[in-house]
């Protein structure tokens, strides 16, 4: 029997403002080397190839899912790309829900069920994160654009 989700958010893999800076850095370095090098040598249609091919992964990117987050059912559900597992975690089992600075580096790499050091994270784009530490003291730290309504509704799941 499923229930309306109390929080669903959908975080896209090619989204990150930092990423697309520096997706965008590298095109137009090539498409500047192209022109440099155009009547030159034969190796400027090399740079802009190669700058066309990161214009177009960048666009594919941004449509590219990376995980959603749904809490519903006294749960949060995290579902990622093609191959990664479901991973349903239990509010029963929650013990303390925080809203914290995802890292203090200002670019981080895209992360889906990463175990580290006592630590799970999931992350796609942002600076904002949820911490779930559950009785076993495990922390699971979520990624999310937002971080205030992802706490609410956790909160009110584990209420309910």
């Amino acid at each position: 029997m499923a229930t309306k989700a109390a929080y669903h958010e959908t975080q896209y893999l090619g989204r990150d403002y930092y990423r697309i800076s520096i997706r965008a850095v590298m095109i137009l370095f090539c498409i500047a080397a192209y022109y440099i090098t155009e009547g030159r040598e034969r190796n400027g249609d090399l740079f802009l190839l190669v700058g066309a091919l990161i214009f177009v992964a960048s666009i594919l990117m941004l449509f590219m899912v990376h995980y959603r987050t749904i809490v519903q059912n006294k749960s949060v559900v995290l579902n990622g790309l093609w191959t990664t597992k479901l991973v349903k975690i239990d509010l029963n089992s929650i013990v303390k829900v925080t809203q914290k600075p995802y890292s203090p580096f200002l670019i981080n790499n895209p992360v889906y069920n990463l175990h580290q050091k006592g630590k799970i994270r999931f992350y796609a784009s942002g600076k904002d994160a949820v911490s779930l530490i559950d009785r076993d003291g495990l922390e699971y730290i979520i990624g999310t654009q937002h971080p205030r309504e992802l706490e609410a509704a956790i909160k009110k799941e584990m209420a309910s």
